[in-house]
């Protein structure tokens, strides 16, 4: 059963100032109806006993962390940076001045 119209999405074209062909406006309409399908069937998920997070990273702890661990491991040297630079000087990477400076 559909829940978005090719009439509802030309309405919302409309307002949006969108010119949509009869095409588009059947093609976006069955695409709506699929991300509201998506939606309706995650709502039917058993969420009985989950807290709610304060953020999609949170730990079970509470904590929010978006980063890796920190392990120290090992680097390129100077001269593996720079191997493949197209200039470079005094071990650096040498690009084209942008400011006036």
């Amino acid at each position: 059963m559909s829940e978005i119209s090719r009439d509802e999405v030309a309405h919302l074209a409309r307002l949006s100032r969108l010119d949509l062909t009869e095409d588009e406006l059947t093609h976006y309409a069955a695409q709506i109806d699929g991300i509201v399908e998506t939606v309706a069937a995650v709502r039917e998920v058993d969420t009985t006993g989950v807290e709610p997070l304060s953020h999609p990273t949170q730990n079970v702890d509470g904590a929010v962390s978006v980063m890796r661990e920190d392990v120290p491991q090992e680097s390129l040297t100077a001269e593996q940076a720079l191997d493949q630079a197209p200039k470079q000087a005094q071990q650096r990477f040498q690009v084209p001045r942008i400011l006036g400076e």
